[in-house]
């Protein structure tokens, strides 16, 4: 069972979110005081942590660097500012994603399923074990049976998202979601164009054969390279 730290000083939102995580398998605890989520943190030792950005004595942006300094526990960012500044500086800061209020509790879940399926597989995919794909977050790194991929900041996190998921198909929409996180209007050609490129580089790391497929009026998904 994966434990959720909720931090967050709003009583009836935590509630809410407490009550809908339990729900759904969590073990959940919550911390309604910036200054005391260090203390819980290293008590309750959670597998993911929703952190809100606005907090009494301490807040949400100034705890994520502190949390980051001991701890790559994956991290939401929950906040009611909508300033493109407050999420990039975030994400910055080493959050792994961000949420907006107003959100449902079914939003929130399966942002923390996506988040935790993609830190599974970074720690324990098959091809991590069979170092076929080896992607580097902190470097923004890729290799492909050993060869330096050289990808585009871009080309980096469309990559990412899609091996996080292997087999599953993204639509168009959903891998703009993921690589511009700034919410920035981008259409669908400038997609194309990214995965285009990142294909021709897999390919040519794969001895020819396609790593990125298309599936036709959906948009989509990544084949695990053999060894």
């Amino acid at each position: 069972m994966n434990k959720i730290l909720i931090i967050e000083d709003e009583a009836d939102l935590a509630q809410v979110l407490d009550d809908y995580l339990k729900h759904h398998h969590f073990d959940t605890a919550i911390v309604s005081d910036g200054a005391r989520a260090m203390a819980t943190l290293e008590e309750f030792q959670p597998d993911f942590i929703l952190l809100d950005l606005r907090l009494p004595n301490k807040d949400g942006l100034s705890l994520c660097r502190e949390i980051r300094s001991v701890s790559h526990v994956p991290i939401i960012m929950v906040t009611a500012k909508v300033e493109e500044i407050d999420r990039l500086l975030g994400l910055e800061l080493g959050a792994d994603d961000y949420i907006c209020k107003p959100y449902s509790p079914r939003e929130v879940v399966a942002r923390v399923n996506a988040n935790l399926r993609r830190v599974q597989f970074d720690q324990g995919s098959p091809a991590t074990e069979h170092n076929a794909l080896l992607l580097d977050e902190d470097a923004m790194a890729a290799t492909l049976h050993g060869n330096e991929l050289n990808l585009t900041a871009v080309e980096f996190r469309l990559l990412s998202a899609l091996s996080a998921e292997p087999k599953r198909v993204f639509t168009r929409d959903q891998l703009m979601d993921r690589i511009y996180r700034d919410q920035r209007v981008v259409n669908d050609r400038t997609i194309d164009s990214h995965i285009t490129k990142l294909r021709k580089k897999l390919t040519a790391a794969n001895a020819g054969s396609e790593v990125v497929r298309s599936v036709y009026g959906v948009g989509y998904k990544f084949e695990m390279p053999a060894k």
